[in-house]
């Protein structure tokens, strides 16, 4: 499974701190304010306490390299908001091995303690919309499938017409018209098909990729686009719906809200501590879920 990263905004990580960047360890929370070391410099420190990189801690995380770079320089601008912000301290604390309550509390005290406020998906990944362009109506083909009709219509109205006066002699001699017997079908019915979206999870190809997407926990902006990169859906799946994608390699996504949705691939449940409000972005592959 491949993670999506941004070629222009990545930065070489730092391998290992200097050993004269390294503070005292007591815990942040029970320094006094003004004493107590910022969240980006305890995370910092307790990557480097653990033996993590950068490109460590975004593989093992999926948060991308820059964001890591700059929450460590308490840079949390490029979060996207409060809730995003909140979510990529949590996941980098419970990464490194820490608690990551102290640092929310730090973070909501530096930033007024407002409750979290859901942030819109949808305006952050405007640029990455590939709007298809309208379908025009089809006029020619309109216009013939009605003289079509009209030419079938006048036919059939006058062969009725001249098989009701034939049936209606018959009727006056006194012949009694009877139906004909129906006949004996030999051929099976054609099962009918199922619904992609139904079917694909119960029985998946082998030679394929099938990811079912389930807004099972709230609603979402998803985007979905093939091995070409060809845009296979773009836009709010609302709670309760679900999507199913297929495609002959990969399949790449990017959730809005992490948190709502239930992945399904290639008829495995992908288990995920996404957080409420967290985007992610996420491939998968006719190999995956990944065993191990």
């Amino acid at each position: 499974m491949s993670i999506g990263n941004s070629p222009e905004d990545d930065h070489p990580s730092d391998d290992r701190l200097p050993e004269d960047s390294l503070t005292e360890d007591s815990p942040a929370a029970d320094r006094p304010a003004e004493d107590r070391p910022s969240i980006g410099h305890v995370l910092r420190q307790a990557r480097v306490d653990a033996g993590l990189t950068v490109d460590e801690i975004s593989t093992s995380t999926r948060v991308r390299i820059p964001i890591v770079h700059a929450i460590e320089q308490d840079d949390f601008s490029r979060c996207g908001g409060d809730v995003y912000a909140r979510g990529h301290i949590r996941t980098l604390a419970r990464a490194v091995g820490i608690d990551p309550a102290p640092l929310i509390a730090q973070y909501d005290e530096g930033h007024g303690g407002r409750p979290p406020a859901p942030t819109p998906a949808a305006p952050l990944f405007e640029a990455e919309r590939i709007r298809s362009e309208p379908r025009r109506p089809n006029w020619t083909a309109a216009m013939v499938a009605a003289i079509v009709a009209v030419i079938a219509f006048v036919g059939y109205t006058a062969f009725s017409g001249g098989d009701d006066s034939g049936g209606g002699q018959q009727v006056a001699e006194g012949s009694t018209p009877s139906k004909p017997a129906p006949k004996p079908t030999t051929s099976k019915p054609a099962d009918p098909k199922p619904d992609p979206s139904d079917s694909a999870i119960a029985g998946v190809p082998r030679d394929k990729v099938t990811v079912k997407v389930d807004a099972a926990d709230g609603r979402s902006w998803i985007s979905v686009k093939d091995h070409n990169g060809r845009l296979l859906f773009d836009g709010l799946l609302q709670q309760g719906e679900t999507k199913t994608f297929q495609d002959k390699k990969k399949i790449d996504l990017v959730l809005g809200d992490a948190g709502a949705i239930r992945l399904f691939v290639n008829g495995k449940q992908v288990e995920n501590e996404f957080e409420p409000g967290q985007v992610e972005r996420l491939s998968y592959t006719k190999g995956d879920p990944e065993v191990g």
